[in-house]
């Protein structure tokens, strides 16, 4: 099994948890922010020395709450490959209906022909209005109703900008005709001639393998199709098995092999209660940031209810009945980790091992107890 950390990307919150300010009244500078990357940019170097296979970034903009303030993964995954040896560096995802899709393509070849290969290529569609319509997309959320319209929207400029994208990728040269791009625009005058086709330069030297959020079931089917690896998180066991099962079944009527992914939270304590305290101020505060959109309603349904409501807000007890959260001592995570590893078969997992609240120091100590107390427990030796 092959295990990756990614990284929400906050920064420092010391006053994080349930009893700390409303998640829309924080407001930072610009020296907490450049502290912050000072931070990822320390993370990179652990992942490396402690034997992750991935560091894995997230792509937000204009969040001057300070929760998730990486806008450009690329670039920082770049800069921090050329200083550290052989961890790889992926994009959790790049939202693909705010870029250019050739300035995107163009972006990730860049960065995979300079770090020799070290760039994992992630894509979603995207969950805030503010930084969506502010370049130039749309998307359903919380925020608007969840919009019948602008989802249609977004997943039609999504589809068209993932065939952009892999085409050039994949070919030499190319040319694409849709209904929201064009490549080449018709009529460019070139040296006495028109323009037919275009290169991206300069190109991968290797196929780009594309890891896609899971989200909804309408997304699996599309995912499973496209061949792309399913990035699955916050679901319990029997929820995700039903997924899991679900991709599956469109991968093979599309003639594909089924690839899934499986993001987990988790924290390592010398004692399961040291470990809860620690890690209950990020729990919640990341319960506090998400649920208005809806991102904890794949749980199963609280005990005496039928359904999950769409803004439900857990608990932390709740997230580890669930094994959501992997808390615990290193003999609690693994038995987690190895509950979804026997479930489903487990092969690609990433750990998120940082959350607000959290420091720098603790969330290195992280990630060496995974590498040397609870990677061994699943019989996995991570340290190169």
């Amino acid at each position: 099994m092959r295990i990756d950390t990614n990284l929400l990307g906050a920064v420092a919150m010391p006053d994080a948890g349930i009893d700390g300010p409303p998640t829309t009244s924080r407001r930072y500078g610009r020296q907490d922010y450049a502290n912050a990357f000072a931070d990822f940019v320390a993370y990179a170097k652990t992942a490396d020395e402690t034997g992750f296979d991935t560091l894995w970034y997230t792509e937000h903009h204009f969040q001057h709450e300070g929760y998730e303030v990486i806008p450009n993964q690329v670039l920082l995954g770049l800069y921090s490959a050329a200083l550290t040896q052989r961890v790889n560096f992926g994009q959790m995802f790049n939202i693909v209906p705010q870029w250019n899709p050739l300035r995107l393509a163009e972006d990730f070849a860049t960065a995979d022909v300079l770090t020799g290969g070290r760039m994992r290529f992630g894509v979603g569609r995207g969950t805030v209005p503010r930084e969506m319509q502010t370049l130039g997309a749309r998307i359903e959320s919380g925020d608007n109703g969840m919009d019948a319209d602008a989802e249609n929207a977004n997943r039609e400029v999504f589809a068209e900008a993932m065939e952009v994208i892999k085409l050039a990728f994949e070919q030499d040269r190319f040319s694409y005709s849709g209904k929201h791009f064009t490549y080449p625009p018709t009529g460019i005058p070139d040296r006495g001639g028109v323009v037919t086709d275009l290169a991206l330069v300069p190109n991968v030297l290797r196929p780009v393998e594309v890891y896609q959020a899971c989200t909804s079931p309408r997304t699996v089917q599309y995912v499973a199709e496209q061949g792309h690896v399913g990035v699955y998180t916050r679901q319990s066991i029997p929820s995700l098995r039903t997924a899991w099962e679900r991709h599956a079944e469109h991968a093979a009527a599309a003639g594909r092999d089924p690839q899934r992914m499986l993001v987990l939270h988790a924290h390592v304590g010398r004692t399961r209660e040291e470990a809860l305290e620690r890690v209950r101020p990020a729990h919640d505060e990341l319960a506090k940031l998400l649920s208005p959109y809806g991102r904890f309603s794949y749980y199963d349904a609280p005990e005496g209810t039928d359904s999950v409501p769409f803004d439900f807000c857990p608990t932390l007890e709740e997230s580890a009945r669930q094994h959501i959260y992997a808390v615990g001592t290193p003999d609690d995570v693994a038995e987690s980790i190895d509950a979804y590893r026997e479930a489903l078969g487990l092969d690609l997992l990433s750990l998120s091992l940082d959350g607000p609240g959290l420091s720098r120091e603790v969330v290195q100590e992280q990630m060496h107890l995974v590498s040397s107390e609870v990677a061994p427990r699943l019989g996995i030796r991570m340290v190169p």
